[in-house]
């Protein structure tokens, strides 16, 4: 198995992307803590999985509350003695013109997004570096790279993580620490589907048309990413061994954005 007995914290994993990062990480011999803001959630996927003779840990964690990470991240060390992985995942979704925005709602999805990788990074670090290794995946966007309209502080947002990445690969280099981030096309998660309406609403196009000259219109094959595709990646950058792969951002896509 690829992280046998490996430590893994993956937020936002009480649904989406993240619970199937936290299941595949599970299938590979790692226990799993599945935090997020929705403790019933969270504790329903670590239910299952104990069920199925995997070995998860359901917390509370608020990325953006300081408090929350700190214990969250301890809670996770206690219990099973290490952290080797955190896929910092957590996010939301607001969409409005630019010149319309809600600065309330700016700072909302920058603190999510941005304040939560910073929190759960920093948490996350001083355990890995007193074991001497770990890795941070950070979950960014096609929108990392691009830009598209009604999205302006996620697309800083996702900008701003490969940032981060960046200076995680280079402090982290001595202590055996690695940072990548994955960059994900358009996933079919509730997240996705309710931006499809109020795109539409905002566009003036039908949600069908949405979906196809919108999100999917630059893929290769009109097909949207999945999050087993996501899930895969992150197996892949949680497992790889060294730090020839640090420092990076991966785009899974279906060729929508190509570099």
């Amino acid at each position: 198995m690829r992280l046998q007995d490996k430590v893994a914290v993956v937020t936002g994993a009480a649904s989406g992307i993240g619970e199937e990062i936290a299941r595949t990480f599970a299938r590979e011999g790692a226990k799993v803590v599945i935090a997020d803001r929705d403790l019933a959630g969270a504790e329903a996927v670590a239910e299952a999985m104990n069920a199925a003779g995997l070995r998860a840990l359901g917390i509370a964690m608020d990325v953006t509350d300081e408090s929350q990470v700190e214990a969250g991240m301890a809670k996770a060390v206690e219990t099973f003695g290490r952290l080797d992985v955190l896929v910092s995942n957590a996010g939301i979704q607001i969409v409005a013109p630019l010149d319309a925005f809600e600065f309330a709602k700016w700072q909302r999805l920058l603190a999510v997004h941005l304040d939560g990788a910073f929190l759960t990074t920093r948490a996350a670090l001083r355990p890995m570096y007193r074991q001497g290794g770990g890795t941070v995946i950070y979950m960014g966007s096609v929108h990392s790279k691009e830009a598209s309209v009604l999205k302006a502080p996620y697309v800083t947002a996702k900008h701003g993580l490969i940032g981060l990445a960046k200076v995680v690969a280079k402090e982290g280099a001595a202590h055996g620490v690695r940072a990548n981030v994955i960059c994900p096309g358009y996933v079919r998660t509730p997240l996705v589907d309710r931006q499809i309406p109020e795109q539409a609403r905002d566009l003036g196009l039908s949600p069908e048309e949405v979906v196809s000259k919108v999100m999917l219109k630059d893929t290769v094959d009109g097909q949207f990413t999945t999050v087993e595709d996501v899930a895969q990646v992150a197996l892949f950058l949680a497992s790889f061994e060294s730090n020839a792969l640090t420092g990076q951002s991966l785009v899974v896509s279906h060729g929508w954005f190509m570099q």
